[in-house]
């Protein structure tokens, strides 16, 4: 719920500051997480580690030399998402957010990667682990993927989003800057 919060200015008396969530929870989450082996340490589009993982600080640098250390260290090749897998993703996102009452408000399923934007009354941990477990089982169900393996790359990325104004950014960035619409 959001609400209108008054908080006390030392010198100006007081002032209403509607952005504010009482209850001190996140509107919605961005949730995102990449397909296995396609988006390596060392990329020339830079990557998040242990060490270059605090907000607002670059990224690792591209570094070839690293991409081919991280490739010796794959356990299967790299997952790319076909047409026929992101289907299944797509029903899973639907069915998963429909089932656990959560608010789905965009989502896009990319070659590589999977964006959505969902208002859950639980930890983005939780969202997170529950879109790839279940992007998985929907996969196997349709016989698009038979691995005993992820499909996905460790851990993925958990936004949270306070205002109104990061709500829709998220929604736009989902559903209008991830290149051109697949099939």
């Amino acid at each position: 719920m959001r609400a209108l919060v008054c908080l006390k200015a030392s010198h100006k008396g007081m002032y209403e500051k509607p952005d504010f969530n009482a209850d001190h929870t996140p509107i919605a989450y961005l949730i995102s997480f990449r397909s296995y082996g396609t988006w390596l340490h060392g990329d020339a589009r830079g990557s998040v580690d242990r060490f270059h993982n605090i907000y607002g600080t670059p990224k690792l640098p591209g570094y070839s030399p690293r991409v081919r250390y991280e490739q010796t260290l794959m356990k299967q090749p790299p997952v790319l998402l076909n047409q026929e897998r992101r289907v299944a993703i797509r029903i899973s996102i639907e069915e998963t957010c429909k089932i656990r009452d959560w608010k789905l408000w965009a989502f896009n399923v990319r070659t590589n990667h999977v964006h959505s934007v969902v208002t859950a009354l639980c930890k983005p941990e939780k969202v997170l682990a529950a879109l790839k477990a279940n992007a998985t089982r929907s996969m196997k169900e349709l016989g698009c993927w038979s691995s005993t393996r992820s499909p996905w790359a460790y851990r993925g990325s958990r936004v949270y989003l306070w205002t109104e104004k990061e709500l829709y950014d998220a929604i736009d960035y989902v559903l209008y800057y991830q290149g051109e619409s697949l099939p």
